[in-house]
């Protein structure tokens, strides 16, 4: 899909940038064309600091989105979602980060997150990438515990997983 995405904008790789930024940080087009992130409006010339673009970049960006019934349907309900991960230091959390070789087979967390509550660790937060938003996708676990040797371990000794570490 996301593939499918950008090739919409194959002539203009300022475009493209624009594209992943949006779903990168999870910014909505509303039915204004301006974007936002829930109720609150990102000005374009902040979009096209953070890019190194042209301020029309932006703008003929979501006008094209608005343009694209597919693109409208997917940018118009697009919502960003608050990670733990930037805080974790801050709040004495641990991440763990786990690699694995098929990130689009079946069953992966369900059976970390389950290998971790047979261990007794409770999880605070899960994420993980997507496979067509990124090369190389990692799950993510955060918890307020230590993690033991013998839990990477067995993480680690799962089939699929080609790493695991913080």
């Amino acid at each position: 899909m996301f593939d499918e995405i950008l090739e919409k904008f194959e002539g203009s790789p300022s475009q493209q940038a624009v594209i992943r930024l949006f779903l990168e940080r999870g910014f909505s087009v509303n039915e204004d064309g301006r974007v936002v992130s829930g109720g609150i409006e990102i000005p374009y010339t902040g979009i096209a600091r953070e890019l190194d673009v042209d301020r029309r970049v932006v703008d003929s960006t979501t006008d094209a989105i608005l343009a694209d019934p597919d693109l409208k349907r997917i940018f118009t309900n697009i919502s960003s979602v608050p990670s733990l991960m930037d805080l974790a230091p801050v709040l004495d959390l641990t991440v763990l980060t786990i690699e694995v070789a098929a990130a689009d087979e079946a069953g992966i967390v369900a059976e970390v997150t389950g290998i971790l509550a047979d261990h007794g660790v409770s999880i605070r937060q899960v994420l993980s990438e997507d496979p067509e938003f990124t090369d190389d996708p990692k799950l993510y676990v955060i918890t307020d515990a230590d993690l033991s040797g013998d839990l990477l371990v067995e993480i680690r000794d799962l089939e699929y997983v080609r790493r695991v570490g913080f």
